[in-house]
């Protein structure tokens, strides 16, 4: 049973590109969210989204890149390249045959999906011969392995917008247990096109507010549904005694993990599974809900995700940690957003501040968890957990620990 540690990140969002852009963006409360600017999107009734701006693509490609990778994949090797880069791990201090690659994505290249079905209406010798290798899902683990040269524990999470998390908990797993002594584990996402906003909003799913500040409300009683994000969070896990060995600094501790399903229904939460998951990752890590001190919550500004999110953490934790929902900033980012929140709460405890729950002015009636209002809080964070649920009835949540020898 090894201990667990975390060694660097890298993250692109629509509130930074780098850590000190994503900090800055969490502790102020500014969000990344405006009018959608990809398309035209006036017909699907949706205004507003939280694109990555300003992308660094000549930091780490050439233009040849941008014709074999979607875009998801893309950021997902952006991401991993600044995590590797801030953890140290080399070729010389680190075998890449123990070096997995764990990466999620809800659902792929899917704007590649949509280029080609309209490509195909003119003859199927139109579509790329790329097509597959652009979209599939797994390819942000193959994209990632390729450029780092990661040989180790191998597979892709899609688990709808779990995956992100769902990543890092398995990357956990596979270190705690032996199978590996590092593993770039996170998720990527560009679904901000004319198939996705449209899909999800005919299922009325996001919300049609045009205004940014408050499009995005988690936990308010005037929420309205989610705002879609992009981008890719990664972290680099590592057994502590090999990170020991080759004088890495050591971020947090990652201590606890829980995945359920609620075997419920396709889109609506029962609750039940998020507070089994929420019990299973505190007793890996070990403690009562009384120990956290933070949660960075899945809040997608739903309704009823967060009735019975909010029912599920005062069930197991009790209202006394602090609550928010960081996809008031950075957007609903589908399977990547698991792991952008994962590392805003690394962030939280290196920082020892609490995220706003930016854009909610009144709590729902009837949800009595600490939600953070107004402005981020300096709080001593020992514990905090980051949780995520998805499509599918598919729950996760990670405990993560202030970091002590």
């Amino acid at each position: 049973m090894n201990r667990v540690v975390i060694t660097g990140y890298g993250v692109t969002s629509a509130i930074g590109n780098t850590p000190e852009e994503f900090w800055n963006s969490l502790k102020s409360g500014k969000t990344g969210i405006g009018p959608i600017t990809r398309f035209d999107a006036e017909a699907t009734g949706i205004s507003v989204a939280a694109e990555v701006k300003e992308f660094p693509f000549e930091k780490h490609f050439e233009k040849k890149d941008a014709r074999r990778m979607d875009t998801f994949s893309l950021y997902a090797v952006y991401a991993a390249l600044e995590a590797m880069e801030m953890s140290g791990i080399t070729p010389e201090n680190t075998n890449y045959d123990r070096l997995g690659c764990i990466m999620a994505s809800g659902i792929g290249g899917l704007e590649q999906t949509q280029k080609n079905s309209q490509a195909l209406l003119k003859g199927p010798r139109k579509v790329t011969p790329l097509y597959v290798p652009l979209a599939i899902a797994n390819m942000a683990t193959g994209n990632v392995a390729l450029r780092t040269g990661a040989r180790g524990v191998s597979r892709a999470e899609v688990t709808a917008c779990a995956a992100g998390a769902n990543s890092i908990g398995s990357a956990f797993r596979e270190i705690k247990h032996g199978y590996a002594d590092a593993i770039i584990a996170g998720g990527a996402e560009a679904a901000i096109c004319e198939l996705g906003i449209a899909g999800f909003a005919n299922l009325t799913a996001l919300t049609k507010e045009a205004d940014p500040s408050i499009a995005c409300r988690p936990f308010d009683k005037d929420r309205s549904g989610f705002v879609m994000g992009e981008g890719a969070g990664v972290l680099i896990l590592e057994n502590l005694e090999h990170a020991q060995a080759r004088g890495a600094n050591i971020l947090a501790e990652i201590v606890g993990y829980g995945n359920t399903n609620d075997a419920y229904h396709m889109t609506t939460p029962s609750g039940v599974g998020a507070e089994n998951a929420i019990k299973l990752a505190l007793e890996e890590a070990g403690i009562s809900g009384a120990d956290v001190d933070y949660v960075n919550a899945h809040g997608t500004s739903t309704p009823a995700n967060e009735e019975t999110e909010a029912k599920a953490i005062h069930n197991v934790i009790g209202d006394k940690a602090l609550v928010s929902s960081t996809k008031a900033l950075h957007g609903h980012a589908l399977g990547a957003t698991g792991a952008i929140e994962a590392v805003a709460t690394v962030q939280a405890i290196l920082n020892q501040f609490a995220p706003v729950n930016a854009g909610t002015k009144e709590v729902d009636e009837g949800m009595t968890i600490n939600v953070v209002l107004g402005q981020g809080q300096d709080a001593e964070i020992n514990y905090a957990l980051s949780q995520d649920f998805g499509f599918g009835g598919h729950n996760a949540v990670l405990a993560f620990k202030k970091f002590t020898d």
